[in-house]
């Protein structure tokens, strides 16, 4: 009698850790009263913002992902040489190229992996994560380790108060690997539309503007925002996404241990929070202490959430974002 063949489970990819790592240097809003025409309650009310982390000259987006990456290492007893493929996600990679990826894989001694950064701004860690998911959920690799790093100061104009005191400088690494039953990546979904690419930029500074005397003097290598706009529709698109999942996988938001959102303004927070039911102690926070640090908010306001024994491995997390491009989406995660 044959004895038919038994299938394979499916690979499914999980995140095994996540370390992280801040300039010591912290910004105040009373500091930010130094330096522009604004007022720590004016801050407060309008984002939730108490201070956030200020990079020196070397502390680059390379540079904080790999100290984050060696904690990470160190932590988890990860040897360099099992990485196949290293993503950073950043909008402020050290050179325009070659990619701050490379530079991570070659100070950490990845040898084995290839790499290239990821431009999806404060969406970068969730995109990135759905690559990295795809990697090692299709057998092309193994291990991915995922950097989101930002030096948001770099790109500031310190003359707009409505955008230079949103955001810090940080970073993150996680690891992305086979899973099993307990932790994994359970779905996704992402969405970008670039009509909004107006309302969240960087003037110049690409090959449609090279820099010049001209645009230097017009201020034009920092970023431009049209904050109602992007408010709109952050409020709307990033609570649609997260109530799209649930609704896709029959859950509510009661059966959430944690809601874990990009942190780029507590309005917008409250909003998300509030259309899938969540009270506030089911909502991870760190924007009153490092403001927005664009595709780092994630990884580490859910490392910070561990930290305090808010979420544990096994747990049902949901985490979303809304950022420049337009690019937001939603991951639903068994941590």
């Amino acid at each position: 009698m044959s004895v038919a063949p038994q299938q394979s489970r499916p690979i499914r990819a999980q995140i095994l850790g996540i370390r992280d790592y801040f300039p010591a240097r912290v910004i105040t809003n009373k500091d930010m009263e130094k330096i522009v025409d604004t007022n720590d309650e004016w801050i407060v009310e309008r984002t939730g913002i108490r201070e956030r982390r200020r990079s020196e000259t070397h502390e680059t987006p390379s540079f904080m992902g790999v100290e984050a990456s060696k904690k990470l290492f160190a932590d988890f007893k990860i040897d360099p040489l099992s990485i196949d493929l290293v993503v950073c996600a950043t909008i402020t990679p050290d050179y325009t190229f070659p990619a701050s990826a490379c530079l991570i894989q070659n100070q950490l001694g990845c040898k084995n992996a290839f790499a290239y950064d990821l431009l999806a701004a404060c969406s970068g860690f969730i995109y990135g994560l759905e690559t990295a998911r795809a990697y090692v959920e299709s057998g092309r690799a193994k291990r991915v380790l995922l950097v989101a790093a930002e030096k948001m100061s770099a790109i500031l104009d310190f003359q707009d108060r409505q955008t230079c005191i949103l955001f810090g400088d940080g970073g993150a690494a996680a690891l992305i690997e086979a899973g099993n039953d307990k932790s994994y990546i359970i779905d996704s979904i992402m969405r970008s539309d670039g009509s909004g690419a107006p309302c969240l930029y960087m003037p110049a500074g690409g090959s449609l503007k090279p820099p010049s005397v001209e645009s230097v003097q017009n201020r034009e290598h920092y970023v431009k925002q049209e904050g109602k706009s992007v408010f709109k529709r952050a409020v709307v698109d990033m609570a649609d996404v997260c109530q799209e999942i649930l609704e896709k996988n029959k859950l509510t938001g009661s059966d959430l241990k944690l809601f874990v959102p990009h942190q780029a303004n507590m309005r917008i927070i409250d909003a998300a929070a509030e259309r899938i039911g969540l009270p506030k102690e089911k909502i991870a926070i760190n924007i009153d202490r490092f403001g927005n640090t664009t595709a780092a908010t994630i990884p580490t306001a859910l490392l910070d959430a561990e930290r305090k024994g808010q979420v544990k491995k096994g747990d049902l997390i949901l985490i979303a974002s809304f950022g420049a491009g337009f690019t937001w989406g939603s991951s639903l995660l068994r941590y």
